[in-house]
């Protein structure tokens, strides 16, 4: 009787050995929760930062992508020539303003596109003007210090020869290396275009081309980083002329 008192009093409790295995158990546990906690929590802030710096890059090639979808032909009162040949007419519109793209048609320093028409623009109850605008883009250097340039947009909405209106200059993102701008002619891409210049095929001018690609460069703000390659942008051009041409019998 004496020994099945002691057998029921030893069974009731655990032993020093076994509480130092649970207690190594659980540490094991909670160590290995608190590793996949905070690696959720850093990967969940990379996601985060990769998205923000990406949001910048994603909405300016959204308004080009619809600048240059809407492009209008060429010709008439109020729609320039579309053309990309060098003029020496430049007028500094920006504190130190460099070029950053191949030689075009510039009414400012740093342009680095042609000007062109769209249909783009918004209107509103408040807006008196219509839906055309002219628009280039233009690189200016990086006004907080970081690597690379601005990309800005130009815009202007009154387009009436007798009441030219100074462009309103619309920041897009920073940290540019360089924008250039690329024509299709439906065989090759050129590096130029001049909508005055008469086609050979249909025989007229104020002509577009069939696609325009924009080739967009990042600059490196962080030693040892690899250069990342170029964003590149195709846009169809469905926009025609008017034309004779008799397209089938």
């Amino acid at each position: 009787m004496k020994f099945n008192r002691q057998s029921s009093r030893r069974a009731q409790g655990f032993t020093l050995m076994e509480v130092l295995i649970a207690t190594v158990a659980f540490a094991i546990v909670l160590a290995a929760i608190n590793g996949v906690f905070y690696g959720a929590m850093r990967l969940r802030a990379k996601t985060v930062q990769s998205i923000d710096e990406s949001l910048p890059t994603q909405r300016a090639l959204a308004i080009i992508k619809r600048d240059l979808a809407n492009i209008v032909v060429p010709g008439g009162t109020f729609f320039g020539a579309l053309q990309t040949a060098p003029t020496a007419n430049l007028t500094a519109q920006g504190s130190g303003a460099t070029t950053a793209s191949k030689p075009t048609t510039q009414s400012v320093i740093g342009q680095s596109s042609p000007d062109f028409f769209t249909t783009s623009g918004t209107i509103d109850e408040t807006s008196y003007w219509a839906d055309v605008q002219k628009v280039s883009y233009l690189l200016v250097n990086s006004t907080n210090g970081t690597a690379g340039r601005d990309l800005y947009r130009s815009v202007t909405r009154n387009l009436l020869p007798s009441l030219q209106d100074i462009p309103v200059q619309e920041p897009l993102m920073g940290g540019v290396q360089s924008i250039f701008f690329y024509y299709y002619d439906g065989s090759q891409w050129r590096q130029s275009w001049d909508s005055t210049t008469v086609d050979t095929v249909t025989g007229l001018s104020n002509s577009l081309p069939k696609a325009i690609k924009v080739q967009l460069a990042m600059a490196v703000d962080e030693r040892g980083r690899l250069q990342p390659p170029p964003i590149e942008l195709v846009v169809p051009i469905t926009v025609v002329g008017p034309t004779n041409q008799v397209t089938g019998p």
